[in-house]
């Protein structure tokens, strides 16, 4: 170690060293003969202890010292060293007790020296010594003097002898510096690599201070040139940083006020050309107002969604197969969906024979005659039928009464089976909603299935819900065994013309009369094999709630709407003989 005055050899720290007064700065010992800052001469002896020289530390070098028998008692002569108390110690005479001095800094800790002896000051003038010695300490720009160990307090940074403490202080950050970032108290960089328009600090007290303890080395060299350039690079990214963040608020606050207060983009008139659009079941005027957008019909879901809220009767929109242009106005298209024109929905009334049915689809596809028909024949299986549906061989077809009459969406370049499962789907919906198998318990039907051929042969013969409702009692009158006047027989003309594919209301009685087929209601007792029509909610209605009044017959007076009902028999003739009446 060379740094402040430290020779090569077990020299203790210079005095001037800020460090100086570490426990075990003179832990080694000089060379008997040597001083311990490297002179010939011994310690001068305190003048006031002059009498006790011949006690002092022995200055030859073969020399056993009284006061050592051990070598690990050698390292107590040192100043500030702990006494052995256990040492064995030579036999002195009694000396009147006089304070101790143990050379060292104020510890609490007493020199090993002997009884009697006075300590050396090692900075008293020495005669025959180096000459006088100085106080270096006495002068204002002197180092303080050490402290203690526990004393010691952080040295402070040197300044610069102009340094005014309350001028503002330059700032030091690297981003704001452009300095790299330091790796330890040099930095990580050559300063002398700078430009050479640097300038130097030329304090010596920090070029003293800079060969020791890690500290910045010789003259640093602290770069301006590149501070102003590093620092305008910093300023222009947070310039383009604030720009940036300015038009992002602007884009968002238009944005927003776009959605809030400006109108959404829209096409003008009533468009051109021809779509056939799908509504699907449970569509709300979003769901609706994207559909309309992907197929072309409008411009942007808000407008249609503004159009649709503006109409009074926008909210009724169903679903369905509408027929509508090419980039329309959102009024337009509104308008036009509310009108029944464009509704290009498959409609299928209530008591619709199946053989009906199987050919508008046909039609509305494109297929050849019977088609659906041939489908519906060899997939009825697959198509969704509930497990209470009959699968006598006597029935015409398991799905009649299963198309429930309503509106489908039946788009063209579908399948004809995708539109028969639909409807059986919706078939079944309704009739979860009505307790058949209770309706058949309370009047003797034998299941659901019962019911569902009630309200079929029903919504052919009747009207209105009131001739429903009085038709169903004169079926569960009828079908009582102890009814004696029909004995079970329905005698329905709805049924026989369901047999033979027609619609008449004159049929003759050797015709009926002959015809033996389980459909025939006039020869065969009980209902048919099953239901001859799809049957509406009001016809299913009154399956469930029939009348109580014990009607029996009933007769269409006038051949067409106008039913009028009977009790018993001789009422009937009545009656027929109003309708004989019109031929």
């Amino acid at each position: 170690m060379t740094e402040y005055g430290r020779g090569p050899g077990s020299e203790p720290w210079h005095p001037e060293d800020p460090l100086y007064g570490d426990q075990g700065w003179g832990g080694q010992e000089a060379a008997h003969g040597q001083s311990q800052y490297g002179g010939q001469q011994p310690y001068q002896h305190d003048p006031y202890a002059q009498q006790h020289q011949q006690q002092s530390y022995p200055q030859q070098q073969h020399q056993q010292s009284p006061y050592q028998q051990h070598p690990e008692q050698h390292q107590q002569q040192q100043y500030g060293a702990e006494p052995d108390p256990y040492a064995q110690q030579p036999h002195q005479p009694h000396q009147p007790h006089q304070p101790q001095f143990n050379g060292g800094w104020d510890t609490g800790q007493q020199a090993a020296m002997p009884y009697g002896a006075q300590p050396q000051d090692p900075y008293a003038q020495q005669p025959g010594g180096y000459g006088e010695s100085h106080d270096y300490y006495g002068t204002p720009e002197a180092y303080p003097p050490p402290q203690p160990p526990g004393r010691r307090e952080a040295v402070p940074e040197p300044q610069s002898p102009d340094w005014n403490p309350d001028a503002p202080q330059e700032e030091t950050h690297p981003f704001f510096t452009g300095a790299d970032e330091p790796s330890g108290r040099d930095g990580g960089e050559d300063r002398g690599s700078r430009d050479d328009d640097d300038e130097y600090d030329d304090d010596p007290r920090e070029s003293r201070r800079g060969g020791g303890r890690g500290g910045r080395g010789g003259n640093e060299r602290r770069g301006k040139g590149k501070k102003k350039n590093r620092s305008g690079c910093a300023c222009l990214v947070v310039s383009v940083v604030l720009v940036g963040g300015l038009g992002g608020v602007g884009y968002v606050g238009y944005s927003f006020w776009q959605d809030q207060f400006g109108e959404a983009p829209d096409y003008a008139g009533g468009g051109s050309g021809s779509v056939e659009v799908e509504i699907p079941k449970g569509s709300l005027g979003s769901d609706i107002a994207n559909i309309l957008k992907k197929q072309g019909v409008v411009k942007s879901v808000d407008a249609f969604v503004s159009a649709q809220n503006g109409n009074p009767k926008g909210k009724s929109l169903q679903a369905g197969v509408y027929l509508l242009k090419k980039e329309m106005s959102a009024d337009s298209a509104v308008k036009l969906m509310l009108d029944p024109k464009s509704q290009n929905a498959l409609v299928i009334p209530e008591g619709t024979r199946n053989v009906t049915v199987y050919e508008k689809i046909d039609k509305r596809l494109g297929l050849k005659e019977g088609s659906t028909a041939e489908v519906a024949r060899t997939k009825a299986e697959s198509l969704g039928l509930p497990d209470w549906a009959d699968d006598d061989p006597d029935i015409k077809d398991p799905l009649e009464g299963f198309l429930f009459p309503a509106a489908y969406p039946v788009a063209k370049g579908s399948k004809p089976e995708d539109a028969l499962k639909r409807m059986v789907q919706r078939a079944n919906e309704e009739y979860d909603k009505l307790d058949l198998k209770g309706a058949a318990k309370t009047y003797k039907l034998d299941g659901p299935w019962a019911v569902l051929t009630t309200a079929s042969l029903v919504q052919v013969e009747g009207k209105t819900h009131d001739d429903f409702r009085k038709m169903t009692e004169v079926v569960y009158n009828r079908l009582k065994p102890s009814t004696v006047e029909t004995q079970q027989r329905l005698q329905f003309d709805s049924s026989f013309n369901y047999l033979r594919k027609q619609s008449k209301i004159n049929i003759s009685a050797t015709e009926i009369n002959e015809n033996m087929d389980p459909y025939n209601t006039y020869t065969q007792k009980g209902l048919p094999p099953g239901p001859i029509s799809n049957p509406g909610v009001e016809a299913l209605a009154a399956a469930l709630n029939p009348t109580k009044d014990g009607w029996l017959y009933f007769v269409a007076t006038d051949g067409q709407h106008k039913t009028e009902f009977a009790k018993d028999y001789d009422t009937f003739l009545e009656l027929k003989a109003k309708f004989d009446a019109l031929d």
